[in-house]
C-alpha cells in the first residue's frame, strides 16, 4: 500500500472506510480519528482531503447514492412493458431487502440524518429526486413518487420482518399502485 504523497488512493479508502464504519457503527461513531484508523491512513490526512466530518458524510452518501441508483438502473434498465417494469420493481424490491445488511443500513442512514440535522435534507432529496427520476422512465411523476416510497417501505418491511412478505405480496403492492384506477 502506497502512502504519503504517493497514495492515489488516500481519499477512496478514506470514503470506502466512513462507509464502512456507518454500517457498522451507525453515524453517530464517525469521528476524523475512528475512520483515519480504519482506512489506515494518518489522521492529518482526514482534514487534507476534507474540510470535516460534513464533507466526509456528504461525500460519502453521495457515493453510496451512485450505488443505489445503478442498482436501480441494472433492474428497471431492460424493462419495457408496464409488467416487465412491474417484474422488475418487484425483483428490486427484494434484491435490496435480501442483499448485504452494509446496502440496508446505509440506505437508511441517511434518512435518520436528514431527520435529527435540516441540513442534509438536500443530500436525502437529491438521492430521492435520482431514483423517481429513473422510474419516471416508465410512470407518471405522482405514481413514480409513490412507487419509490413503496419500494423503500417494503424494503425496510421485508429485512426486518422475522417472517418477511412474499414475492407475490410485493408483486401485488406494485401492481396496485401502478396498474392506475380500477
Amino acid at each position: 500500500m502506497a502512502t504519503g504523497h504517493a497514495d492515489p488512493q488516500r481519499r477512496e479508502r478514506i470514503l470506502a472506510a466512513t462507509l464502512d464504519h456507518i454500517a457498522d457503527e451507525g453515524v453517530a461513531g464517525v469521528s476524523h480519528r475512528r475512520i483515519a484508523a480504519r482506512a489506515g491512513v494518518p489522521l492529518g490526512s482526514m482534514t487534507y482531503h476534507f474540510s470535516g466530518i460534513d464533507e466526509l458524510l456528504r461525500e460519502a452518501f453521495t457515493r453510496f447514492a451512485d450505488h443505489i441508483v445503478a442498482v436501480f438502473e441494472h433492474h428497471l434498465g431492460g424493462a419495457e412493458t408496464p409488467e416487465q417494469v412491474r417484474e422488475a420493481v418487484t425483483d428490486l424490491v427484494h434484491a435490496l431487502s435480501e442483499g448485504p445488511r452494509r446496502d440496508l443500513v446505509l440506505v437508511h442512514e441517511p434518512y435518520t440524518l436528514a431527520a435529527l440535522r435540516p441540513e442534509y435534507r438536500e443530500l436525502t432529496q437529491a438521492g430521492m429526486r435520482r431514483s423517481r427520476l429513473l422510474l419516471e422512465q416508465h410512470f407518471d411523476p405522482v405514481t413514480a413518487r409513490q412507487l419509490d416510497a413503496l419500494i423503500e417501505g417494503l424494503t425496510l418491511h421485508r429485512s426486518l420482518d422475522g417472517e418477511p412478505h412474499s414475492r407475490e405480496l410485493t408483486r401485488l403492492a406494485v401492481t396496485r399502485l401502478t396498474a392506475g384506477p380500477s
